[in-house]
């Protein structure tokens, strides 16, 4: 079973892709960035923009038929590592209890120059 997975809740593909796909009982998110769902772009600080990406992923899971609680791997893509303690600080707000397993890298550049982009794997319900 393959379904493509898509909401208003979170903004649209920014190019030929879409905002997720479950195949079997497993979801793959597109990298979420800061933009809310109309196509506004947060730009204020890392940690901000952070809160906007988990809004998106939490859009996204929802309409899969998951949950940050069912996410079992998360990539996170930062621009500057030195604000790897801002950015972890607020993926703690979030995934408290549950801690899927993560790899975090820094990149040179990330879509609309945003500061953050994450993307998760999910067991589906």
């Amino acid at each position: 079973m393959v379904k493509i997975v898509h909401t208003e809740a979170a903004p649209k593909a920014i190019g030929p892709y879409s905002q997720g796909i479950v195949v079997n009982n497993l979801f793959y998110s597109s990298g979420q960035i800061p933009l809310k769902a109309d196509g506004e772009l947060v730009t204020g600080n890392v940690e901000e923009q952070t809160h906007q990406v988990f809004n998106n992923l939490k859009a996204v899971l929802n309409e899969a038929g998951a949950s940050l609680d069912s996410v079992v791997k998360a990539t996170v893509f930062i621009k500057d590592m030195n604000q790897f303690q801002e950015i972890n600080e607020v993926y703690g707000q979030y995934f408290h209890t549950h801690k899927p397993a993560r790899s975090c890298v820094e990149v040179a550049r990330l879509p609309k120059d945003v500061l953050v982009e994450i993307e998760v794997i999910a067991l589906v319900k």
